[in-house]
C-alpha cells in the first residue's frame, strides 16, 4: 500500500483554509500584545496583587484576560517585570497562562472548532491552561531562587530574594520606582506617539516572526491530511497515550502562535480530543523557540526539567478528562 501520495490542488486548499482562518486572529493578538507592551507598565501588574501569595499567584494566572499577550511576546515583558518586583511565582504563572487564558485565544479556539462543540474544547482549554499555570506556580513558590533564576538575573538587588508575601507589600511602599532606577532596560519615558509607533514596531516584528512558523505549521498539517493515507497513522490515532504524547511533540516541534494553533489542532480530524487539547495546552507553554527564550529568564538546570514535567502533567491531565468524556 502507498502510505503517502501528494496532490498539489489537494495540499492548497488545505493549507489556505488554515492560513486564511488562522491568520486573522494572529494579527490581533499581535497588535494587542504590542499595544501592551508599549502602554502598560510593568509595575502595574505588581501594584494589585493580593498580599495573600496564593491569591496573588491565582490572580497572576487571570491577568492574561486583562492584558493579553501570546506566547512570543511575554518572555521579554516578564523579565522587566520580575526585575521591577514581580515574584517569580507570579510571573512564572503569568507566563504560562497568559497565551491561552485571553479573550482572542478563546475566540480563535471557538472558531477553530466550529461543528466539533466548540464552547466545550473552548473551556476546557482555558481552564486546563489556568489550572497547569497555577500548580506549576505554586510549587515554583517553594523553591530557593537561585535553583530558578539565570545569574543575570540574581545579579539585581538583594530585594529579589525577598518572600512573596514581602516583596507584595513593599511593591504598596513605593519600592517599584527604586527597583525600576537600577534596571538596564527600563523604557525611557515616551510620548503617546512614540509608545504608538513602538506598539506597531512590536507587533510587526511578532507577527512576521509568528507568522513563518504559522506557515511551517499549516504546510506539515496540510501534507499530514492530504498526503498520508489514513490506514498509515490510524493505529497511532486509535492508542490515546500516543496520539496525546505525539501531538504534544508536534506542538513543541511546530512552535506555532497560541493565537492560531487552533486552527491547526482541529485540521487533525483523525486524533482523539485529549490529543488536541494537550496538542493546544502544551505548545503555548513549552516549545521549541520558548526553550531558547526562556534562557534570558530561567538557568537551564531548571528549564529542562521543567519542559519535562510539563509535558508529564498536561499529557497526564488530558488522558485523565479523556475517560470522563
Amino acid at each position: 500500500m502507498n502510505w503517502f501520495t501528494f496532490n498539489l490542488q489537494d495540499f492548497s486548499v488545505a493549507f489556505l483554509s488554515i492560513l486564511f482562518e488562522g491568520v486573522p486572529f494572529m494579527f490581533i493578538g499581535t497588535l494587542i500584545s504590542g499595544i501592551v507592551d508599549a502602554f502598560v507598565p510593568s509595575e502595574t501588574m505588581t501594584k494589585y496583587l493580593p498580599r495573600n501569595p496564593i491569591a496573588a499567584i491565582a490572580l497572576s494566572g487571570l491577568l492574561g484576560v486583562c492584558f493579553p499577550m501570546c506566547e512570543c511576546g511575554v518572555v521579554p515583558v516578564i523579565r522587566r517585570m520580575i526585575r521591577k518586583g514581580l515574584p517569580v511565582s507570579c510571573a512564572l504563572t503569568y507566563l504560562l497562562a497568559a497565551p491561552i487564558v485571553n479573550p482572542i485565544v478563546a475566540i480563535s479556539t471557538f472558531a477553530a472548532f466550529r461543528g466539533q462543540h466548540p464552547a466545550m474544547v473552548m473551556s476546557m482549554r482555558v481552564g486546563m491552561g489556568f489550572a497547569v499555570a497555577l500548580i506549576c506556580g505554586l510549587l515554583v513558590h517553594r523553591l530557593p531562587l537561585a535553583n530558578i533564576l539565570n545569574k543575570q538575573m540574581l545579579s539585581s538587588p538583594s530585594k529579589r530574594r525577598m518572600s512573596l508575601g514581602s516583596r507584595l507589600s513593599s511593591s504598596r511602599q513605593g519600592n517599584e520606582s527604586s527597583l525600576a532606577s537600577l534596571l538596564d532596560d527600563a523604557p525611557a519615558k515616551k510620548s503617546f506617539r512614540q509608545k504608538v509607533l513602538s506598539a506597531v514596531r512590536c507587533a510587526s516584528f511578532d507577527f512576521l516572526d509568528v507568522g513563518f512558523y504559522l506557515v511551517i505549521g499549516a504546510a506539515i498539517a496540510s501534507i499530514f491530511n492530504t498526503a498520508v493515507h489514513r490506514d498509515a497513522i490510524l493505529p497511532l490515532a486509535q492508542n490515546s497515550a500516543l496520539a496525546t504524547g505525539s501531538m504534544m511533540i508536534l506542538a513543541m516541534l511546530l512552535s506555532l502562535c497560541s493565537t492560531s494553533d487552533a486552527f491547526i489542532a482541529a485540521s487533525f480530524t483523525t486524533f482523539p480530543f485529549a490529543a488536541k487539547l494537550a496538542f493546544m495546552v502544551f505548545g503555548p507553554m513549552m516549545d521549541v523557540k520558548l526553550l531558547f527564550m526562556y534562557g534570558l529568564v530561567f538557568r537551564k538546570r531548571f528549564t529542562l526539567p521543567f519542559a519535562l514535567a510539563l509535558f508529564l502533567l498536561i499529557g497526564a491531565l488530558c488522558l485523565g478528562l479523556s475517560c470522563f468524556r
